[in-house]
């Protein structure tokens, strides 16, 4: 079946079944202006914390469902829709959030050709609706391939809790609930050619008893077996990838390679000879820094010998490699940003895969893994080993996607995500001298969808690794536990 906007309504149960929610709906409104109260009122303050997490500010957001407005306000949208089925809850919204805009309309018939949004929001609202599926795929055509559904919907398991404190007058009474599990929305999603990226549980305790609930809400609630009595569902999807033609041009972006090169002199020659052009051009793009065995000049002398090939060369002036990319990516070119370590043990052969899976729309970041094959026996140390081992899943943890490899120095993903990563720097601030890190969260942040792709890690053939394994292991330490308060205990 071809869902269209102009879908309506035939069943007589579905019309009876919407009917008897819009005056529902409509007698909460009059009943509850100034918001909610009670259980309500803990409910949607700890919800509206954790899609403050998620959306960052200024961004173009649709909520579907959004009742009196208050959850799409608190996103401080650059524009922000609302769309409520009942006239009620529209007017109400009106009134309290003059700033926003919204209309009255049924989810299952969206007329809003046009527009696209970065992010829509269904809090609440598939529990409530007739078909899912139809509601997903009028969601669709308001999309772009960087847009991003968040869901949010209760579990099965409070059906019954649910039910007693709103026969103690503890919540706002609801008529019957369509009770679905995670595999259920994910199902639907896909259906709709939507791409779930995330999914966690949120939310604990939902009543406020006097600041317990925030230990038990931001910390106890991510803690195994506790998770699982969480109260409700979140999951975040993209739309679905669409097959991306190979030989229009237009198609063909240009590709900056970072490469970062402290002390690497002996390694520059091969970076010429075995990096690969791709896409419509490839440009190298050098960022050395303070080298004690001429890496400067021997990028000079690469340069002039190679005028082929498109290249900058850049001084640092800070310190540590994240500094370095940082200052690359400031200066590249190109269309898509990848970073290729100087050191040459992921093989530069290798970046046309990475471009395959980003030009795809396999993923958004494509983060290299060394954990996969096996490696050769002096590239890296046991310890090493078991320290890597241990961030990857420290991080899949936090993050909520699988991050096999969090310190591989290949990391691949388009100027445009990046330049929205940069704008949200202030969120978790400049604290990150790898510059691994600072990708990874800032692309969690934004909901990116993260892909491992799993290379042969080489020994080095020339010079030694400028990674100092305690001083640096510690500092992991400390940005594991910085992002866990900046991720997951938000």
């Amino acid at each position: 079946m071809t869902l269209t906007r102009d879908y309506v309504a035939t069943d007589t149960a579905q019309r009876d079944y919407t009917r008897t929610r819009r005056t529902h709906w409509d007698a909460v409104a009059a009943a509850s202006r100034g918001g909610a109260k009670g259980w309500s009122a803990a409910y949607h303050a700890r919800l509206t914390e954790v899609y403050r997490s998620l959306v960052p500010r200024g961004q173009r957001v649709l909520e579907i469902g959004c009742g009196e407005g208050d959850l799409l306000a608190a996103l401080e949208p650059s524009f922000g829709l609302g769309v409520d089925f009942s006239s009620g809850m529209i007017g109400n919204a009106k009134s309290r959030q003059p700033g926003l805009s919204f209309i009255q309309a049924d989810a299952h018939q969206l007329d809003l050709i046009g527009q696209t949004f970065d992010v829509i929001v269904l809090s609440d609202l598939v529990n409530d609706v007739w078909d899912v599926e139809v509601v997903f795929d009028q969601l669709k055509r308001l999309t772009r391939p960087d847009s991003r559904l968040i869901v949010n919907f209760y579990s099965r398991l409070w059906e019954a809790p649910l039910d007693l404190t709103r026969q103690m007058g503890l919540a706002r009474p609801l008529l019957e609930q369509n009770w679905l599990t995670v595999q259920d929305v994910e199902n639907l999603l896909r259906l709709a050619d939507f791409e779930p990226t995330r999914q966690w549980d949120e939310m604990l305790l939902p009543l406020r008893l006097g600041g317990l609930e925030h230990l038990a809400n931001r910390y106890l609630a991510r803690v195994w077996p506790l998770d699982l009595a969480d109260l409700t569902h979140f999951v975040v999807a993209r739309p679905a990838p669409r097959p991306v033609a190979n030989s229009p041009a237009l198609d063909e972006p240009l590709v900056s390679v970072i490469v970062p090169a402290r002390n690497e002199s002996g390694n520059i020659e091969a970076i010429f000879e075995r990096t690969p052009e791709m896409g419509r051009g490839t440009e190298l793009l050098f960022v050395e820094g303070h080298s004690s065995d001429g890496t400067y000049e021997a990028i000079e002398r690469a340069i002039a010998q190679h005028p082929e090939r498109r290249t900058q060369l850049l001084r640092q002036t800070g310190k540590g490699k994240g500094d370095a990319v940082r200052l690359g990516f400031a200066q590249a070119r190109g269309d898509v940003l990848m970073i290729l370590d100087a050191d040459l043990t992921v093989a530069p052969e290798d970046l046309p895969r990475f471009l395959n899976a980003l030009r795809s729309g396999k993923g958004e970041f494509i983060n290299g893994v060394r954990l996969v094959y096996p490696m050769q026996k002096q590239a890296m140390r046991f310890l090493n080993l078991l320290g890597n081992k241990f961030f990857s899943l420290a991080f899949s943890w936090l993050l909520g996607q699988s991050i096999k490899d969090t310190l591989c120095g290949t990391k691949v993903l388009r100027t445009s995500d990046y330049a929205r990563i940069a704008a949200q720097r202030a969120y978790f601030g400049d604290f990150d001298p790898f510059g691994d890190f600072d990708l990874l969260f800032g692309a969690a942040r934004l909901n990116l969808k993260i892909v491992d792709l799993p290379i042969r890690y080489r020994e080095r053939t020339y010079g030694t690794t400028n990674i100092q394994r305690w001083r640096h292991g510690w500092l992991l330490l400390q940005m594991v536990a910085f992002a866990a308060r900046r991720i997951k205990f938000v």
